[in-house]
């Protein structure tokens, strides 16, 4: 699920009545629901359903009780998946609460439940989930950046190239101006653009990632003083 992706609420309860409600009162305010009646089918629709960013539950059903299922969830769902969860009991036992929030469900409410409390539960439940994977998005990026520069570092000293690195026919493999300025795998990217390749197309021939193609094309377009792929196309040497 991504932050684009419209964020869908899971309802579990055995009393169908229950399920309807919640489920009705909630796409009113504008949220996709699934509704599940078992734990069973809980389990099959979160995994089969990546939209699904928060999941609903009752404390007591048959099978497994609300916090089993939310360990069964976390168990189940793949690494980097994010979601929050509440559970709501008929219970007036206090033991109930302690159980789920030691479990790490996020919040909890008490049958019958106040819609009040659960829009603005959900609501806070939603902003949670936002912010968490907006700060995996981050994550990411910081660490498709390190990359990057981990795979630059060795190729910073501009280097004449072996045959193996780049196709060059010239006489004592002689690069022409402005190409000379190039380290190999800056000219290696520079022949790929000529070929016309994407920068996708040039990080699966080279084995580098896309964003690392993005910054050798940056290099290169101002290393060489011009203003486009396509000037670089156009200008690269026609025997390369």
């Amino acid at each position: 699920m991504s932050i684009t992706q419209p964020l869908r609420i899971m309802v579990v309860d055995d009393e169908p009545a229950i399920v309807e409600e919640l489920a009705e009162f909630l796409e009113q305010l504008g949220y996709g629901v699934t509704a599940c009646h078992t734990t069973e089918d809980a389990l099959r629709a979160f995994q089969q359903d990546e939209a699904i960013g928060i999941v609903l539950s009752d404390m007591h059903m048959p099978g497994l009780t609300g916090v089993q299922l939310m360990g069964e969830l976390a168990r189940l769902c793949r690494s980097g998946r994010l979601y929050e969860t509440a559970i709501f009991t008929g219970s007036s036992d206090k033991q109930d609460v302690v159980l789920a929030l030691r479990a790490g469900v996020s919040d909890y409410y008490q049958k019958p439940v106040n819609l009040d409390e659960l829009q603005a539960g959900v609501k806070r439940l939603q902003e949670r989930v936002e912010q968490q994977m907006k700060e995996q998005q981050i994550r990411q990026r910081i660490q498709d950046l390190a990359a990057s520069l981990h795979e630059m570092h060795s190729d910073l000293v501009p280097a004449k190239p072996r045959k193996t690195d780049v196709q060059m026919t010239t006489p004592a493999d002689v690069i022409p101006e402005p190409f000379d300025k190039l380290s190999r795998r800056q000219l290696a990217v520079a022949q790929l653009i000529a070929k016309g390749m994407t920068n996708y197309q040039i990080s699966c021939e080279l084995g580098i990632t896309e964003n690392t193609v993005k910054l050798y094309v940056s290099q290169i377009l101002r290393l060489t003083r011009v203003h486009n792929r396509t000037q670089l196309a156009l200008s690269y040497p026609s025997h390369a």
